[in-house]
């Protein structure tokens, strides 16, 4: 009897709504360091026809863009209250421009939406993300550490004078700089090893 091939795991998809370049981008860079599908929309309507025609597991939007009841906010809130039980497969995480709090979190919060305000932690962001993606069994497990590619990524930032990042400044983090930088380089080797597990065995990523 001839061996079935094993099955290999679904590539998780995350669908981001947002309009600046300098937001998507560090998104991107951090979501892809763990080897996850991403795409990038920056209008509503995109994201509509993303949802019907893709198979996303997780969709960040930028509640200015998203708005409240609105046709984006409302299907959203409606695929994402469906339990895993029940057949769910999408989970929904909301960016709130710390400029916009008053206005948003009312609303979101009594539509009981996770959502992070910006700018935030980054290891803040990932447990939340990762909080969401656990829950549709997306992924087996939660992260709990800081990525390779923050360190990169703060450096460069601060290197630059940047202070209207999305992310908080790294000297409010409790790691030492000997714990990152021993986790950093554990880290490298382990995202370069999964990203390129993944593009073997899927074709390459879908950007």
């Amino acid at each position: 009897m001839a061996t079935l091939p094993p099955v290999q795991p679904k590539q998780v998809g995350i669908l981001i709504l947002d309009d600046d370049d300098q937001n998507q981008g560090a998104l991107r860079q951090v979501l892809d360091s763990e080897g996850w599908r991403v795409r990038l929309v920056r209008d509503p309507k995109l994201l509509l026809n993303e949802l019907k025609s893709g198979d996303w597991s997780l969709v960040i939007a930028n509640i200015v863009l998203a708005g409240i009841d609105t046709p984006v906010f409302i299907t959203l809130r409606e695929l994402a209250s469906v339990s895993h039980e029940e057949g769910g497969r999408i989970r929904v995480l909301y960016l709130v421009p710390e400029a916009t709090k008053g206005q948003f979190l009312g609303a979101l919060e009594q539509a009981r939406t996770p959502y992070v305000t910006r700018p935030f932690h980054l290891h803040d962001f990932l447990e939340r993300v990762s909080d969401l993606l656990v829950e549709i069994k997306a992924i087996e497990g939660p992260i709990r550490q800081v990525r390779h590619e923050f360190g990169a990524l703060r450096k460069k930032r601060k290197l630059a004078g940047r202070t209207n990042s999305m992310f908080a400044a790294r000297d409010s983090y409790s790691y030492t700089d000997e714990e990152l930088a021993e986790y950093e380089k554990q880290e490298s080797e382990a995202s370069k090893s999964r990203r390129s597990k993944t593009r073997t065995n899927l074709g390459g990523s879908d950007r």
